[in-house]
């Protein structure tokens, strides 16, 4: 693993969400796909929100102000279709909210805090899709975040018992599901249905066809001889 000195990172914008997060909005800017970039920035919005649970994440005004803090690690240079504008550049005159950060060790630092906080919130959610929702985001940014700190890329495997070291087995999601889809993976990942299968598949039924209409000659000829 290869370390960087403070001295060498990046200012950190939003020093509440800490440099995970941070690394995290570097990696949405750098993805292409339109889609994809909308749709990784509105999860991170949602675990953002998780994060800070002194607020009501229902409000409308601290929706709002999460995707301004968004917008405000980018420099305000996201290109993403929010529910809300683009804050101006006097919102950093701002006061910070009050985060809550815990006194105990972290077990991966590269991780970081925000992720303990983020699994131990899914830990408490009762509904099966939502926890299951939540275990995907969560795989997604552990990913993501291991990257940041090193060239080699993690299993999936590795990733799923991850989080079942730090939620003490609290959490799971189906493996193979994990991989078939690349439910952990922060890029699209090309359908089958859409690619070779699918060609194969439309070869298999015009070869079909041939073969029933040759065989209607061939049963008509021999019918007329």
């Amino acid at each position: 693993m290869s370390l960087e000195y403070n001295t060498e990172r990046t200012h950190l914008k939003l020093r509440e969400y800490g440099r995970n997060v941070q690394n995290l909005v570097a990696h949405i800017k750098t993805i292409e796909d339109k889609e994809e970039r909308n749709k990784l920035a509105a999860t991170l919005v949602e675990l953002m929100k998780m994060v800070n649970p002194e607020f009501s994440k229902d409000a409308n005004e601290y929706t709002q102000k999460v995707w301004d803090d968004l917008f405000i690690i980018s420099d305000f240079d996201l290109e993403v279709e929010g529910p809300f504008p683009v804050p101006e550049s006097t919102i950093l005159d701002r006061k910070p909210d009050r985060m809550r950060y815990q006194s105990n060790e972290i077990r991966y630092r590269h991780y970081g805090r925000n992720i303990e906080i983020l699994i131990n919130d899914a830990i408490a959610m009762e509904d099966p899709k939502e926890k299951e929702g939540a275990i995907i985001a969560i795989g997604k940014l552990m990913k993501s975040f291991y990257l940041t700190w090193n060239k080699d890329t993690i299993e999936d495997e590795q990733v799923l018992k991850n989080i079942k070291q730090l939620s003490k087995n609290q959490l799971d999601i189906d493996i193979q599901k994990v991989k078939e889809f690349g439910l952990f993976d922060s890029e699209k990942r090309p359908n089958d249905n859409n690619g070779n299968g699918g060609h194969r598949h439309q070869n298999q039924n015009r070869n079909r066809n041939k073969g029933g209409k040759r065989n209607f000659s061939n049963k008509r000829r021999r019918n007329n001889n």
